[in-house]
C-alpha cells in the first residue's frame, strides 16, 4: 500500500439485519477495525477519508448438513453473510461491492444456542480476513 496517497480510512458501523444473536454487529465492528488499524498504518477519520468501508450483516443461517442413515442431519452449518461496499477515493477502479460468506459446522446434537458465542466469533474472523484480502491486502 502506498501511504503517500493512501493515509485515512472510514469504517462505519456494521448493522445486523438478522433477528439473531444481537451481539454479533458489535463483535464484528470491532474486530473489523482492530484489524484495518492494527494491521495499517491507516489513521482512522469519520469523514473525508482514502478508503470508506460500509455494510450491513445480512443473513445468520443455520441448516442441517450431512445426513445419517436415520434420516436426520448429523452436522449443523451456521453460515454468515456480510455485505460490503469499499471506496476508494484515490485510486480508481479499486472500488468493491461484494457479499462475503464465511460458515462453521457444529455437531447437530448440539443448539445453536450452545455454540453460537465461539462460531460467531469464528466465522466474523473469516469474513474480516476476506474483507481485508480483497481490499488492503490486494495491493
Amino acid at each position: 500500500m502506498n501511504y503517500n496517497i493512501i493515509k485515512t480510512i472510514h469504517i462505519s458501523e456494521f448493522p445486523n439485519r438478522t433477528p439473531f444473536y444481537s451481539p454479533m454487529a458489535s463483535m464484528f465492528n470491532l474486530a473489523l477495525r482492530k484489524r484495518f488499524v492494527e494491521q495499517t498504518r491507516l489513521t482512522e477519520v469519520n469523514s473525508n477519508a482514502d478508503l470508506e468501508i460500509d455494510g450491513e450483516i445480512t443473513s445468520f443461517d443455520v441448516a442441517g448438513m450431512a445426513v445419517k442413515q436415520d434420516a436426520y442431519s448429523s452436522q449443523t452449518r451456521l453460515t454468515i453473510t456480510v455485505r460490503v461496499e469499499y471506496i476508494n477515493n484515490k485510486e480508481a477502479g479499486k472500488d468493491i461491492s461484494q457479499a462475503f460468506s464465511a460458515y462453521q459446522e457444529f455437531p447437530s446434537e448440539k443448539s445453536i444456542n450452545d455454540v453460537q458465542d465461539d462460531l460467531v466469533k469464528k466465522i466474523i474472523d473469516d469474513i474480516v480476513d476476506m474483507i481485508y484480502n480483497a481490499t488492503i491486502a490486494s495491493w
